[in-house]
Parts: structure tokens; C-alpha cells; sequence
């Protein structure tokens, strides 16, 4: 298994507990902000491939209800793009990418099939 990157942000409750998380069970790791460095499109639309626009927005947070009525309805990957670009705050945190592969969010028991059962494996 590759160093997995996980895409956050650097004040996010969720993202530091995440990669106490990771440091804690000695699984190194790749941090990127992306309010810093943001993620380039190809990137977020491979994501949203994998996931679905529905699950890598966060809907349910304060920078979703603050935005317009106009722009809570993005149709296209562009649209939704343009969107997180704007507002690099309404995707779901952290973002951990592993070998290609998307998880969102963060839980002990998550993170532990995942990576725990990976290095028992190698």
C-alpha cells in the first residue's frame, strides 16, 4: 500500500483527529490543506466519479446553508467544480486517497479496516 494522501483542512476538527489517528498507529501519510493547495479538477471530478457529487459535499454544514439559493443546484462537473473552488470549505472532510481509492470522513472503525488490515497484510 502507498502512503495514503489525506486532503483536508488544517483547523478541521475532524482532519486533526484523523491524523492523530494515523500518526498514533504509525501509518505515514501525506497531509494536504486544500484550502492552501487547492485540488486540481481532474482530481475532484475523479473523486465525485468514484463517490458521487452527493457524498463529497458537504451539505449539512454552515458554508452550504450560507451560499445563495442559485448556486445550492450545481448540474455539471464544472458547475460543481467552480463551486468547491469558491468554496473549498463544502467538501467533506478529511479525503483520504489510497492506492486510487476515495474515503471520506473519518471513524476509528473506518480507518482501522482499512489501514490496520492493510498493514497486518504486508
Amino acid at each position: 500500500m502507498a502512503a495514503p494522501i489525506l486532503y483536508g483542512l488544517t483547523n478541521c476538527d475532524t482532519c486533526k483527529k484523523a491524523r492523530k489517528w494515523l500518526e498514533r498507529e504509525g501509518v505515514a501519510h501525506q497531509f494536504i490543506d486544500y484550502k492552501l493547495n487547492p485540488v486540481p479538477a481532474d482530481a475532484l471530478k475523479a473523486w465525485a466519479k468514484q463517490v458521487g457529487w452527493d457524498k463529497l459535499i458537504n451539505r449539512s454544514g454552515t458554508t452550504w446553508r450560507g451560499l445563495m439559493p442559485s448556486r445550492k443546484d450545481p448540474q455539471t462537473d464544472a458547475e460543481y467544480v467552480l463551486l468547491v473552488r469558491e468554496y473549498p470549505s463544502l467538501v467533506r472532510r478529511p479525503v483520504a486517497v489510497i492506492d486510487g481509492e476515495v474515503m471520506l470522513g473519518f471513524t476509528g472503525g473506518l480507518y482501522e479496516k482499512r489501514f490496520l488490515a492493510s498493514k497486518a497484510s504486508a
